[in-house]
Order: structure tokens, then C-alpha cells, then sequence
């Protein structure tokens, strides 16, 4: 068999020859970006972070709205092209234009990279103010008809390697590096997942509770707002042991549960426990762990404080940690309380690896921020994704797992006088949970 121009031949397979073409018509490898979009419509996402943003351009000659270059660079992050750059072959894409409102073939391309980069550069600080309380809003929102009992704030600070001239970034010690050191904070509702609230940048040399207070402040103001009679927790690693943090949060009745780096006097408090803990060691051969409780003051405190001694040894040693609370009930529930923080650590995993939150490329430290809270943004869509996907395969998937499993699936898009057809693979090994997904999003709270 002669084989065409155009035809890219593979071989043969049982007898037959195997051949490929570039004929397929519009075909994107991103369809589950429909499902995106319609999280973003139910949420009114995009639209509410464009309404924060003056657009200065000449109104003649726009040709991509604020609402439309916001939108393409967030589904471009949620799919995995957390580059500008992407946009010259994305622009094209018949899903990505679809999901952000225009026709697939008929329509015009949407925004190139230089135009996406000019629309970061051009944002300025009180617009970032503005966008940031609206990531709180939308969680808020999410939770309108609820009466959570204990709401369970987490502080974080991660580094953010910078590789250029990127205004702010600095060298810091303990990471080795020159960074910038963004403070997250996420909020549990009762026994919910976390969720972001912030994702605030800041320069290299920023110690990690830098902020904190202030952001605390804002926060419980607006929790309380909506849930006067809510319990909240602050819950940090040693890099928000601030005597300034525990003052606020007992002058304003927020209780708090901070690890404390060890010191001469905390060890020398633990040692007894530590002891006993060794002792049992020998005995069985097997960890020990057991978490007892003390009274503690730093210099610069007021007052003594309550302190969890969690008195542990393993075959690598002893493995003392020291947490400062002002909560009452038993000390051992406490300390557990406190670990599971360490789920924080996934949260920052997913941000940084799956959606790449860490992008901070550009030189104004202003731009940087703007483009945390894209990758800020994406990632709570993706994470309304998941809500609705509660009782199923999906329910704790990681970000990652949700891109593949949900967006990255081809389809072929057709444009006719009166509708748009995605047409997806029969094969799709997810299609039992878009009609789920789908009636949930409309029956959830905007």
C-alpha cells in the first residue's frame, strides 16, 4: 500500500498498516477544563478578582477583557502550564478558548504571552489588597449555610527559590538559597479539609511569622463576622512562637496551639519524662511515646504558659517537642491536635509541585504577588472540584491526581450554526463522575 503525503506510517499490526495523520480536526488534551469553568461560574471567581482590577487601556482597542485575561491564565495554571509563554500555543487551544467564553473555531484567539505579561506587570498594590480578600470571601461564601463549631486556622511559611533579579528575594540561612518566603494560611472547618485563605509573598529575609498578626487580625474579624459565636484555633510550627501572636490571640479570646523550638530550660522541663520514656525503651525494644504537660515563661513573657512535653524515643533516640497552648482538656488529645498540622505539608506539596505556586519569575516583587494569587486562585478551583467529588474514588486526591484524572482528557470539539460539541473518549475511565460533579456544582452555594 503507497502511502500518502501528510501520512506518518508506524508499521504493520496483525497484517495491517498503521497510520497517522494530522486530520483529526480540534482536538484538545485539556477538555476537563469545562469542568473548571463551570466551578468558576458557580463560584463567580475569576470575575470577582477582574472586578478588583482598573484596566487603564484604551477601551477601542481592547481586544481581551480583564475578566478574559484572568481567566485564561488561571485555567492555564489549573491544567499545568504555569508559563506565560504557554499562551503562544495555547491561545489556539478550542477547549481553553470555550471554557474562557469564545467560540472555539469561529472565535478569536485569545491573549498572546506578551499581553499576559504586560496584564501582570500592570497590577498594582491596592488591587492585590483587593484580590486577596476576595479568596476569603469565596471561602466564606462556600460555607454560608453553615454553623461550624471550631474553625482551626494553619500558618505556614514555605521558601520560594528565585533564580534572577527578582525584586525583594533575598538570601536566607536556614534555606540556603536566595527566595522569597510566602506566609499561607488555610482554615478547617470543624473536621473539613483545609482550605486557602491567603497566600501572602514576601521578601527573602522575612522571619517566618512576619505578618501573621496582621493577617490574623483581618481574619478573625471577618470569621466573626459571619460566625459570631465560632471557636478558632491558631495552629503554627516554632517559626510562629511569637509573644506578640500568643498577647493578641488571649486578648481577643482565639485559643492557639504553636510549637516551640527547644531550648536549655524546655529540655531540662522534659527531662524526667525523657527518663521514664528511655526506660520503657530498654523494656520493650519498640517506641515510646507518651505526652505529659508543664508550666513554661520565656523572658519575654507575662506569665507562665501551658506547655505539651511530648516525651518520645525511638531506635534513632530522643525526640522531645514542645507546644504552647492556651486549650484546656488532656494533653496527649492537644499534641495529636497539634500534629495533624502536618497535613499543612501536603497543601504546600500541591501548590508548589502540582501547580507550581513557586513561579515567581518576574522582576517586580507587585507582579510576583499578583501571579501567587493565580496559582492561589487555580488551586481553589481545583479544590471546589474535589469537594464535590466527597464519597467517591476521588474524594482525598491530590492536585496532581485530579489534573490527570480530570483534565488532561482529549476531546474533539466541533462548531456547528447552533451548538459546540466536545466530544470525549468512550474510554474515559472518569466519565461516571462528570454528571456527579456537575449536579452538585449547581446545587451547592454560589
Amino acid at each position: 500500500m503507497t502511502q500518502c503525503i501528510g501520512q506518518l506510517g508506524f508499521g504493520l499490526l496483525v497484517g495491517k498498516q498503521v497510520i497517522g495523520e494530522f486530520a483529526g480536526g480540534d482536538i484538545s488534551s485539556d477538555g476537563g477544563l469545562m469542568l473548571i469553568a463551570a466551578a468558576d461560574r458557580r463560584l463567580g471567581l475569576t470575575r470577582r478578582l477582574a472586578a478588583c482590577l482598573g484596566d487603564t487601556r484604551q477601551a477601542s482597542k481592547v481586544r481581551h477583557s480583564t475578566a478574559e485575561l484572568l481567566a485564561q491564565r488561571v485555567y492555564q495554571i489549573a491544567a499545568g502550564y504555569e508559563d506565560c509563554n504557554d499562551a503562544a500555543d495555547l491561545r489556539r487551544d478550542p477547549v481553553l478558548k470555550t471554557a474562557v467564553g469564545r467560540l472555539p473555531r469561529t472565535g478569536p484567539d485569545l491573549a498572546s504571552q506578551p499581553t499576559l505579561s504586560r496584564f501582570e506587570n500592570g497590577v498594582g498594590r491596592r488591587e492585590l489588597w483587593r484580590m486577596a480578600q476576595v479568596l476569603v470571601e469565596a471561602f466564606l461564601a462556600q460555607h454560608a449555610g453553615e454553623r461550624p463549631r471550631r474553625i482551626i486556622l494553619d500558618f505556614d511559611a514555605t521558601d520560594d527559590e528565585t533564580h534572577g533579579q527578582q525584586q525583594f528575594a533575598e538570601f536566607h540561612g536556614y534555606y540556603d538559597e536566595h527566595c522569597y518566603l510566602p506566609l499561607l494560611v488555610t482554615a478547617q472547618v470543624d473536621d473539613g479539609p483545609q482550605e486557602l485563605l491567603v497566600a501572602l509573598l514576601r521578601r527573602g529575609r522575612a522571619h517566618a511569622g512576619r505578618n501573621a498578626v496582621a493577617v490574623l487580625r483581618r481574619l478573625v474579624a471577618r470569621l466573626r463576622a459571619q460566625w459570631p459565636g465560632v471557636e478558632l484555633v491558631v495552629r503554627g510550627d516554632s517559626g510562629f512562637a511569637l509573644p506578640e501572636l500568643y498577647d493578641w490571640c488571649e486578648a481577643h479570646g482565639v485559643h492557639y496551639l504553636i510549637g516551640l523550638a527547644k531550648n536549655p530550660r524546655l529540655l531540662a522541663l522534659a527531662q524526667p519524662h525523657l527518663e521514664a520514656a528511655r526506660a520503657a525503651y530498654r523494656e520493650t525494644g519498640e517506641k515510646v511515646r507518651r505526652v505529659h504537660e508543664g508550666r513554661y515563661a520565656a523572658e519575654t513573657w507575662p506569665c507562665e504558659r501551658r506547655v505539651l512535653l511530648k516525651a518520645e524515643v525511638t531506635a534513632q533516640g530522643d525526640n522531645p517537642r514542645f507546644v504552647v497552648t492556651d486549650l484546656a482538656g488532656d494533653a496527649d488529645k492537644l499534641y495529636r491536635l497539634y500534629a495533624a498540622r502536618g497535613e499543612m505539608e501536603n497543601r504546600i506539596k500541591e501548590l508548589k509541585a502540582d501547580l507550581a505556586i513557586d513561579r515567581t519569575s518576574c522582576h517586580r516583587f507587585a507582579a510576583n504577588q499578583f501571579r501567587v494569587l493565580l496559582h492561589a486562585t487555580a488551586y481553589v478551583l481545583l479544590c471546589y472540584l474535589r469537594t464535590g467529588l466527597r464519597g467517591t474514588r476521588l474524594a482525598k486526591a491530590q492536585v496532581g491526581t485530579l489534573q490527570r484524572a480530570l483534565l488532561k482528557l482529549g476531546v474533539r470539539v466541533r462548531e456547528t450554526a447552533r451548538r459546540v460539541w466536545l466530544g470525549f473518549a468512550s474510554s474515559c475511565p472518569a466519565q461516571d463522575l462528570w454528571p456527579l460533579l456537575l449536579t452538585r456544582m449547581r446545587a451547592a452555594p454560589p
